[in-house]
């Protein structure tokens, strides 16, 4: 039987991920479902004291990011399972399809509270205990500032999707908190208790665009879009560089998860022995992994034939 093959150039732990970085992304996704857990059960609890319908919209919004977080908390660990016999390439999609399915929702809960401050909109609204909603929103907006960049960050470095979405999940919160903060605010300065479902139809729009910006990242990767440019200027200035190389061509790349993967053919004299070339292209191979880490790198070795440059 065939040896699978494992990652090039850069120290990789069992999960086929650099351990520090596995070690960052698990610690964040559990973070961010703890937290996300217990502030929905408070929003709840203030949305049934208040009657708010944009405080309702989101305790429902949170309850969506219990489900994310566990999506992430999930995925990331299945995501670093390495390469087995059925998945020779690794499991990191399965966080591109966690992005998917968070956006889904997302779009979704767009939708739930646009239909109920339309509702309340133009029907009977009432809203009790104002000051107790805006002690739980104060509240929860400093929390998802804080939380959010600390999970957006992590994903960010290790290159997580399901970590970004969430992140920027929680990012979205801290925005729609303060919408409903300053909802909840006009209502008790004015008496006009419509603010409360004009401001939740506001930040419905804004959950969405966050919502589609993931789903086009999400499908980036499921469709193996190329790394970014920079990644892949990096790879052309490792080869450009290489003094044995004569040229190279049929640069592929593609991300799956936090791992990305490259493939090249290079040129090489055709004088040189089996030797020589297999050195360049293992010493290629590791330069360019540890550049652009955690990575695959495959090199195809081509002879130089002088016929095909006439």
């Amino acid at each position: 039987m065939c040896a699978y093959a494992g990652f090039t150039g850069t120290a990789m732990g069992e999960t086929g991920i650099p351990d520090a970085l596995d070690l960052k992304k698990r610690r964040a996704a559990a973070i961010s479902l703890s937290y996300n857990s217990c502030l929905t059960v408070l929003k709840i609890v203030a949305a049934a004291i208040t009657g708010s319908i944009s405080l309702l919209s989101e305790s429902v919004h949170s309850a969506t990011d219990v489900v994310a977080s566990l999506l992430a908390f999930l995925s990331v660990r299945a995501a670093s399972i390495p390469p087995d016999e059925d998945h020779p390439y690794g499991h990191g999609k399965i966080e591109g399809l966690a992005g998917l399915g968070e956006s889904a929702m997302l779009l979704l809960i767009t939708i739930y509270i646009v239909s109920e401050a339309i509702g309340r909109l133009f029907g009977k609204a009432s809203i009790h205990h104002v000051n107790t909603g805006i002690v739980v929103m104060a509240l929860s907006a400093a929390a998802n500032l804080v939380v959010g960049r600390v999970v957006l960050g992590v994903g960010t470095k290790t290159g997580s999707l399901a970590l970004k979405s969430n992140g920027r999940h929680i990012l979205i919160d801290f925005v729609t908190s303060l919408g409903v903060l300053l909802a909840l605010l006009v209502t008790r300065a004015t008496g006009w208790e419509k603010a409360d479902a004009v401001f939740a139809i506001l930040f419905a729009g804004w959950i969405a665009y966050g919502g589609f910006r993931t789903v086009r990242e999400a499908i980036d990767q499921l469709i193996d879009r190329r790394l970014p440019e920079a990644d892949i200027q990096t790879i052309c200035d490792i080869l450009s560089s290489e003094p044995g190389l004569i040229s190279y061509h049929r640069l592929r790349s593609r991300m799956s998860g936090a791992v990305r993967y490259a493939d090249v053919h290079v040129v090489v004299p055709n004088d040189w022995s089996v030797v020589q070339a297999h050195d360049l292209a293992d010493r290629l191979e590791k330069k360019i992994a540890h550049s652009i880490r955690p990575a695959q790198v495959f090199i195809h070795v081509d002879p130089f034939d002088p016929t095909k440059t006439r």
